[in-house]
């Protein structure tokens, strides 16, 4: 039976037990910690000295930083607002609204310690969506920490003592297989979009041939067009972004930006097939490539829904825009593309990035080379 007030007890084994709140978890409930002893007063006697030391963490913890993770992110904001894109920031701060605040920014920075960390990413993995259908991945899940190690920096630069070590809360990212289209499939679109081709049907066959991200071939205006030089210059992105909950104002909006890298700024030399697609679409400079008769552009889930219709029309299995990109990587590699050149048709910021993500023989290719083997049977 417990002794009334102390948290102590006798277990069955005939040893005390004793116990005290060492701390709070992401969910508010408290933590306890457990000391052992063969006697009610030895056991009485290591009690004291846990909540001693509990009680010195709290007040330590007290003067260190008064100030709740929600402050530093606030003070965080402020100077990381003029060093980034509208866009960056705005993807900021939904991150910190809907997933870093509510959990998080009620806590003192210096209680934020490893093991709330970990409750933290728990949570986030097994059931962090926003729609509440499961977790979230662990690709998102990384750029949500990278946005809190960088406002527990900014809090360490200005004299605060962090509790917490990211480097005990790896996030094992799972390898993503690339969807690429096989030359099958790639014919089949083919003449799906060729066929009473419009603007839509144009974008698809630009990234077709050139790889663009669709937020690059959104941008696109046909100044960006050089018939002339037989080339394309890529220097910005399209995205829509939420901007705000305030009454009146529009949940979300376009933002044509710089790209995401400096070396995704780049010129894409243009075969002449392609040229000669292009040219009767030609319109006048400052206006989108992909404007059509009652829009001034086209955004981005606008040429992913297209592409959907298109790949059911061809009757070709589920891919995402993207796809465009690595089929026209990986028809490059097996063309013979020296992978210094893809790389800066790409736009990678790095020749790693190509080689790790596509130099890599398809499964057709594999089977040709196989077939090569038929001479010396």
């Amino acid at each position: 039976m417990a002794r009334k007030g102390e948290n102590i007890y006798k277990r069955k084994d005939g040893r005390w037990e004793g116990r005290c709140i060492s701390s709070y978890g992401i969910d508010g409930k408290a933590k306890y910690s457990y000391v052992y002893a063969k006697t009610y007063s030895g056991v009485k006697r290591k009690l004291s000295a846990l909540r001693s030391n509990v009680i010195n963490l709290t007040e330590r913890n007290k003067y260190v930083d008064k100030r709740t993770f929600n402050d530093w992110i606030t003070e965080w904001k402020e100077q990381k607002r003029q060093f980034v894109k509208e866009s960056t920031f705005i993807n900021y701060e939904n991150t910190l609204k809907n997933h870093i605040i509510p959990q998080l920014g009620k806590y003192p920075l210096a209680m934020i310690s490893t093991s709330l960390m970990k409750q933290f990413v728990i949570q986030k993995l097994t059931n962090g969506r926003l729609d509440g259908n499961g977790g979230l991945s662990a690709k998102t899940l990384t750029d949500i920490l990278a946005i809190i190690k960088e406002v527990f920096k900014y809090a360490q630069n200005s004299g605060a003592q962090p509790m917490c070590n990211f480097s005990q809360i790896p996030v094992k990212r799972a390898i993503q297989e690339m969807r690429v289209l096989t030359r099958n499939e790639e014919k089949r679109l083919l003449s799906v979009i060729t066929d009473d081709m419009d603007v839509y049907k144009l974008g698809v066959y630009i990234c077709l041939f050139t790889g663009l991200r669709v937020g690059e071939l959104c941008a696109l205006q046909w100044k960006n067009i050089s018939f002339s030089d037989k080339a394309l210059k890529v220097d910005h992105t399209m995205q829509r972004l939420q901007c705000g909950d305030e009454p009146g104002t529009k949940k979300t909006k376009i933002i044509v930006s710089d790209p995401k890298s400096f070396a995704s700024v780049r010129i894409i030399p243009l075969p002449d097939f392609l040229l000669e697609m292009l040219r009767p679409f030609a319109g006048r400079a400052n206006s989108f490539v992909l404007a059509s008769e009652n829009k001034k552009y086209t955004e981005p889930r606008m040429m992913q829904n297209k592409f959907k219709k298109y790949l059911k029309e061809g009757h070709i299995a589920e891919a995402n825009f993207h796809s465009l990109r690595h089929t026209f990587a990986t028809r490059c590699i097996e063309l013979g593309f020296d992978v210094k050149t893809l790389s800066e048709i790409l736009g990678h910021s790095s020749v790693k990035i190509t080689l790790d993500r596509y130099v890599h023989s398809s499964l057709e290719q594999k089977m040709f080379n196989m077939q090569k083997l038929n001479s010396i049977a």
